[in-house]
């Protein structure tokens, strides 16, 4: 299982070198529905963002992590067991 903690996808964001507002657009344009300020509560962990909204951040993420050259370093939420792990909610 991979153990990292709800605040590790701003350490992504700011690792991929996109604002909030970036991300939300590439979060968006993959069909997610939360705001801007959910994602933003998603980032620092004061929401917890449901398996399906974890999946899409860590997809754009991902994505910008390959426009830059690298590989994939956010993990999906099914990388963790069911109902396990800190980056999502349960369902």
């Amino acid at each position: 299982m991979v153990e990292v903690p709800l605040d590790a996808l701003e350490l992504f964001r700011i690792d991929a070198a996109l604002s909030h507002g970036e991300l939300w657009l590439r979060y968006f344009e993959l069909g997610g529905m939360s705001t801007g300020l959910q994602l933003e509560a998603f980032l620092y962990g004061a929401l917890r963002p449901s398996r399906h909204d974890r999946d899409i951040i860590a997809h754009a993420l991902n994505e910008r992590f390959v426009e830059l050259g690298g590989n994939h370093p956010v993990p999906y939420a099914e990388d963790e067991p069911e109902g396990e792990g800190p980056l999502m909610a349960n369902g």
